[in-house]
């Protein structure tokens, strides 16, 4: 008999223990988040960000921008929300309108800002193995994984998906925990000789029903980040009634992965906030004599 993950459950502990701790604060932390465009699903998404920002004492503010704004209209609010010593942490909500860079715009985003885990230093860092921010779908997985005890050591994980914001580093999180990781996507040749070998799948593309029983082992964990909108209901890339009594572990599509999502945004934030305070904001200045590293503030 499967078990269901219950990320709705896990984030609400979550968000109350960081409620608990940013309650004990002289100043609370300042989250700034910027929609670019009319995009529904992505207004719904910020929109649910603001309230359990609202939820746990973090202030939030929201830019609403155009879908025709400039790409350097952009990087000069990032750069004035950089400088700003009252906001902790950036986030840009994806997608983009095809006229603006997405790496770009994750490059403007200073590292001890960047709420998202995008920034290519925080990147750097977490194939380091060095501690910062992480991307918040893939820590919300780790997180799911280990509150429901679930061993990662030496366990063989299919990650299905290569993007930068899920799939590269929910395989590099994988990794830090000693696991065996192949990283597959929908170009992949066979793709079910590899998920039927896997102790754990988690799949993050976004194609409705991509995951099979045939695909999945009997007694594997099966992690479902993809989400697809379709005549209003909401669908995962997991055949979730099919494949769920092959599972010991199964995530449901809504109330999954989601949740933790927006609740490691949250700890993210807070995390930031804690960093800025203890380390402060340093940039590099470029004279005659060569760069130097100063405290900006």
């Amino acid at each position: 008999m499967y078990k269901l993950i219950d990320g709705k459950k896990v984030s609400e502990e979550l968000r109350q223990e960081l409620k608990e701790e940013i309650s004990k604060l002289d100043k609370k932390p300042e989250l700034v988040v910027i929609l670019i465009g009319e995009d529904p699903a992505s207004k719904v998404y910020v929109n649910t960000k603001e309230r359990k920002c609202k939820e746990v004492g973090i202030i939030s503010h929201k830019y609403e921008l155009s879908e025709d704004i400039s790409e350097k209209e952009v990087l000069n609010l990032i750069d004035k929300l950089n400088k700003n010593p009252n906001i902790n942490g950036i986030l840009v909500q994806m997608p983009l309108p095809k006229h603006i860079s997405s790496s770009k715009i994750m490059e403007a985003v200073i590292p001890e800002k960047d709420v998202d885990g995008f920034n290519p230093k925080n990147i750097g860092d977490m194939v380091l193995g060095k501690s910062g921010l992480r991307s918040c779908t893939p820590k919300g997985v780790i997180k799911l994984l280990k509150y429901y005890n679930i061993n990662l050591e030496g366990k063989d994980i299919v990650v299905i998906g290569k993007s930068i914001i899920v799939g590269t580093p929910m395989a590099l999180l994988l990794l830090e925990e000693d696991a065996t990781v192949s990283v597959c996507h929908l170009k992949t040749k066979d793709l079910e000789s590899y998920t039927k070998k896997a102790d754990i799948v988690v799949s993050a593309t976004g194609k409705k029903h991509l995951i099979t029983s045939e695909m999945i082992k009997e007694g594997a964990v099966v992690i479902d980040v993809g989400t697809i909108k379709e005549n209003g209901k909401l669908y995962g890339d997991v055949d979730f009634d099919n494949v769920k009594d092959k599972t010991s572990y199964i995530t449901p599509v809504p109330d999954g992965v989601g949740p933790m999502t927006i609740a490691c945004l949250l700890e993210n934030t807070l995390m930031a906030y804690k960093l800025q305070k203890e380390k402060g904001i340093w940039i590099i200045n470029k004279g005659f004599f060569g760069e130097k590293k100063e405290l900006f503030y």
